[in-house]
Order: C-alpha cells, then structure tokens, then sequence
C-alpha cells in the first residue's frame, strides 16, 4: 500500500483518512491540519519523512505560476524543507493541467457554453490554469486578487493587467507569511462577508474554495462554483446558499474533494519519481492513466 499524507496550516477540523485505489495501487490518503501552527507541520513532516510515499502541503502555496514564471513562497519553503527523503507537492504542479481542463470537460462533457457568461475567479494567481481558460472559453472575468487577497477595491478584468500586476506583486508576496491574505487555521471557519456585487454578478465563481466561503454573501441563487477542498458540511453549505452547480476538479474520495496537493501526491507516488523529475505531460498522462475528471453535482 502506498501513502501520502497532506500537512495543511488549514484547520484540523477538515481532517480525514480514506483508502482508495489509483492505477492498480491502493493509497492511504490522510490530511492533517495544524490549524496555522508552522512549528507543528514541521514537526509533522520530521516525524513522517521517509514513511510516507509523498507529503501534499496545504493551506498554502509552495509555488505560484504566472505564465512561464514560477515564484516561491519563502515561508512554506521553510516548511517543506523538513523532508529530507519524502517529496513534498503542493498541487501548484498539476493545477495549470487539472484546472485548465475541467472548463474544456464542462463544454464537451456537460454542453456547458461559456461565451458571454459573467465569472469571478476569487484569486487568480494560485488558479492561473483555470483562470486563462474560463477567458479562452469566452467569460467576462472578474479577477478577484485586489479584492479579496489585499482587501483593495480594484477589480482586475483582464489577463494582460494580471499579468503586470502579478509581474510586480509575486516577488514581494512571496517573503510574506501567507497568513497576510490567506486564511490559515482557525480563521478558515470564519465568515468575513466582502465585495458581494461582484460574486451576485457572476454565473460562475471559480477558484480556491476558502476565499469563496469566507468571502461569499448570504445567497448564490443560481450560481455555478468551480472549486476544490470541499465537504459534504461544504457542499450542504452552498446548498442553503443556493448554489446550483458544484464542480469539483478532482472526484470525491471518501464523500470529499481532496486538494490539489492530495492529487499531485498521488501522481507523484504512483510515478515514483521526484517531482522535479516529472514533466507537465508525465503528469497529464498519468492523470488519464487513472482516470481523473471532474466531478459535477446539481445543488438546486
């Protein structure tokens, strides 16, 4: 049996063990959060290097991409680099892959027609796969980085001025802690209500599902939310929110959506490769090996 285990600064009340079976292996997949304790995920990771197939760090970011550029948070660096043995992924490595088809998989699968159709992609630097697809497919994009990372009330709305800003702002985001913009610990259980003409615009609100839940409004009558990370406690939640669609760009394991980390993990344990060691289309392979896809479900 192979296993991989996620070290999330996110809250531990999301903790879950499942068992499923991906290309002929069967994988123990376990998170852990630390509800924002640093000391604690190092600790962890120290005490499970080399037992365990390939470590998924959540609750932040270990790499940003912004076209071809890579940028490297400083603090989750710090963390990641208590493995000496064990990989360690933070699903930056398959998102531009994973989330870039699931708008591809809504429009051939699903009949889903995004031309003309209002979306708001709640940060868009950790989702820039998703978010250069959502405007391929034609949406009016809404980019949510100014307003719900920095609390400023400047709405990005194309992807050249995402591109500047983040051009400027990643190099000087990254050597903060991610707790300066992110959610981490127990604040992931707050919510902090900000900016909602902009999600009442949309049809389809897209990205990190923390950002959605601490910052939606009270409804999302009708709303299509194209995420990852969620519960069933989640799901219910847009449920009495009024949501219609959830789509969730990796299946349910164990009646949940793992994150990203969780999957790239997997890809790299079944690869037995270092991450460093595989190619986006290794990972796009080995993806279709096993059979990944999105997963949609009618709310309303």
């Amino acid at each position: 049996m192979k296993r991989v285990v996620s070290i999330s600064l996110g809250s531990s009340k999301r903790d879950n063990k499942a068992q499923q079976k991906f290309g002929g292996h069967t994988f123990s997949i376990e998170r852990i959060g630390t509800d924002g304790d640093r000391e604690k995920a190092v600790e962890l990771i120290r005490s499970l290097d080399g037992k365990v197939d390939a470590f998924g760090l959540g609750g932040t970011d270990l790499y940003i991409y912004a076209g071809c550029k890579r940028y490297t948070f400083k603090e989750s660096a710090k963390i990641a680099a208590a493995a000496k043995i064990t990989p360690v992924v933070d699903g930056s490595g398959i998102k531009n892959t994973l989330e870039r088809r699931v708008v591809g998989f809504l429009e051939s699968s699903r009949g889903m027609d995004f031309k003309g159709r209002k979306a708001l992609v709640v940060c868009a630097l950790d989702r820039f796969g998703l978010a250069e697809a959502l405007v391929e497919a034609g949406t009016k994009t809404v980019f949510g980085d100014l307003l719900f990372g920095l609390g400023l009330p400047i709405p990005i709305r194309t992807l050249k001025s995402l591109a500047r800003i983040v051009k400027v702002a990643a190099p000087v985001v990254t050597r903060l802690p991610i707790s300066n913009f992110y959610p981490t610990g127990k604040r992931q259980n707050e919510f902090r209500p900000r900016f909602g003409s902009y999600f009442q615009e949309a049809d389809i609100i897209a990205g990190d599902f923390h950002f959605i839940r601490r910052y939606m409004p009270a409804m999302l009558s009708g709303k299509t939310v194209i995420t990852n990370t969620v519960t069933m406690e989640d799901e219910n939640l847009l449920r009495d929110r009024g949501v219609a669609n959830l789509v969730t760009t990796t299946p349910a394991i164990a009646g949940r959506a793992f994150g990203t980390n969780i999957m790239e993990a997997i890809l790299v344990a079944l690869a037995e490769k270092r991450p460093e060691e595989l190619s986006a289309m290794e990972y796009v392979s080995l993806l279709d090996r096993i059979g990944i896809e999105p997963e949609v479900r009618k709310l309303s």
